[in-house]
């Protein structure tokens, strides 16, 4: 065996146990108690891969003048990338981790269409089948890139406020969507038969253009969803990068991060009463205009000292937080405030909706950073049933997942859409700094029920206020 024989089956090797690693890692992450093991056995994964990578590419090569300027440049990008990436992870809050990942998205996509281009600018010099095979993934790598490129921004751009999270309603959307498709798929067959830069720059610029349509013509309250989707596409980009760049460990890589993507979008949108295809296809967060005209009554205030009596005085208490809990950073004073009152034996528990907050397990993050028991924070099917006979909820920065008008209003953009039930239990407290709406930009009646009171401000100060009482 050759020594460019014996490095290549070692980095197919190396290959395996990243793939390994990888799979053990997404399989940890699904879970509280070993999400830290996931995310360590996702960074050794990465870790090989990278050094088999090197090894690979530059075996044979090793001490030539070309192949050291290589390894140098390098190096040279995974510092400043080690840097940019862990300064960003150490400075960013919770709050801004739903934009971040969008960006992350971004960059998957912006480069496979970069190795979709050189695969196009280098042809590796196939003839016959094999040729339209690689014309193929050229052609079909940029595409998706372009799309989870430019989808990625606009998401970005929404959930960071740059942008309006209202959905753009062009005219015949669908149908620009649809023939999107239809002319991608026949320049497709055009360039596998005739090659050309023209056919390259078209479908860049479409597939750009379609990315940049399909989240921008979705409404904010649907962003979650949008965000788990956009993981999936740069999975699939990232599988058409591997299949260019001949790399066993991208293709299987991509195909993880695609399809867990994808299941993960599939599990959203049967929480939120969507239809998987339509989130594909763009073709969702329309609907009928939000009533808010509508006189829905007057609403009550109430007091942090009240609060903390009718708590002290109460059996059993649920909390709902979402968005606002981690836009103040209450979680600290929330679990302290769990703690006080199991202590003085009260029954505490947290309902988690599926999509509370802008990113697919953001309410879990923070209550484990803020140390609250695991074993009281419940999805919301396990705990929407008891809370007609609770004694008191506390709703802490959530609106659309508590909203009544899911359930009651069928003309409400968010009919029919799975919500927690919180205005079945004796008392409802809602923390809010205004009476403004949610994310989706429905009014929620739940504020003028006569069992709900509202208790205005900054979550923690008012949590804080609300623990001195006690």
């Amino acid at each position: 065996m050759s020594a460019v024989e014996l490095s290549a089956s070692v980095a197919g090797a190396a290959y395996i146990v990243a793939a390994l690693l990888f799979i053990m890692s997404l399989a940890g992450l699904s879970r509280h108690e070993s999400s830290r093991a996931g995310v360590t056995y996702g960074m050794v994964g990465m870790a090989i891969a990278l050094v088999a990578t090197i090894w690979v590419t530059f075996q044979g090569a090793w001490g030539q003048p070309q192949a050291v300027v290589g390894l140098v440049l390098l190096l040279v990008a995974m510092l400043v990338g080690a840097v940019i990436g862990l300064w960003r992870a150490r400075s960013v809050e919770m709050t801004g981790m739903p934009e971040l990942i969008a960006l992350l998205h971004s960059f998957v996509g912006l480069a496979a269409v970069l190795v979709g281009w050189n695969g196009h600018l280098h042809s590796p010099g196939l003839t016959g089948a094999l040729a339209d095979i690689h014309h193929a993934e050229v052609f079909i790598g940029i595409f998706i890139g372009g799309v989870t490129f430019t989808g990625s921004i606009v998401a970005f751009l929404k959930l960071s406020g740059r942008i309006s999270s209202k959905p753009l309603m062009l005219p015949g959307k669908n149908v620009l969507n649809l023939g999107a498709i239809v002319v991608f798929i026949a320049l497709t067959v055009w360039y596998v038969v005739t090659p050309s830069l023209v056919l390259l720059i078209v479908v860049t610029a479409l597939s750009l253009a379609l990315g940049w349509h399909l989240v921008a013509s979705i409404g904010g309250g649907d962003m979650p969803v949008v965000v788990s989707m956009l993981n999936s596409y740069s999975g699939w980009a990232a599988a058409a990068a591997g299949f260019l760049l001949n790399n066993d460990l991208l293709i299987v890589t991509g195909a993880l991060v695609g399809s867990s993507g994808a299941y993960l979008s599939y599990i959203m949108c049967k929480a939120m009463n969507r239809s998987f295809i339509s989130v594909i296809a763009g073709g969702f967060g329309i609907a009928a205009p939000a009533k808010d005209d509508v006189d829905h009554g007057e609403h009550r205030e109430v007091d942090a000292e009240s609060v903390a009596d009718m708590l002290a005085n109460a059996s059993t208490v649920v909390i709902t937080p979402g968005y606002g809990m981690a836009v103040a950073q209450a979680q600290y004073p929330v679990a302290e405030l769990t703690q006080k009152l199991r202590d003085r034996g009260v029954d505490v528990r947290f309902g988690i909706h599926p999509v509370a907050g802008r990113l697919p397990g953001h309410m879990n993050v923070l209550l484990a950073e803020a140390k609250v028991p695991y074993d009281i924070v419940l999805e919301m099917d396990e705990i929407n049933d008891d809370l007609a006979s609770t004694a008191v909820v506390l709703v802490i920065g959530a609106n659309d997942t508590v909203n009544p008008a899911a359930a009651e209003d069928p003309s409400s953009p968010i009919a029919g859409m799975p919500v927690l039930r919180v205005w079945e239990a004796e008392n409802v407290i809602v923390f809010k700094r205004s009476m403004a709406s949610g994310y989706a930009g429905v009014q929620n009646p739940l504020f003028f029920r006569e069992n709900a009171q509202m208790l205005f401000g900054d979550a923690k100060e008012r949590v804080d206020d609300i623990l001195r009482a006690l």
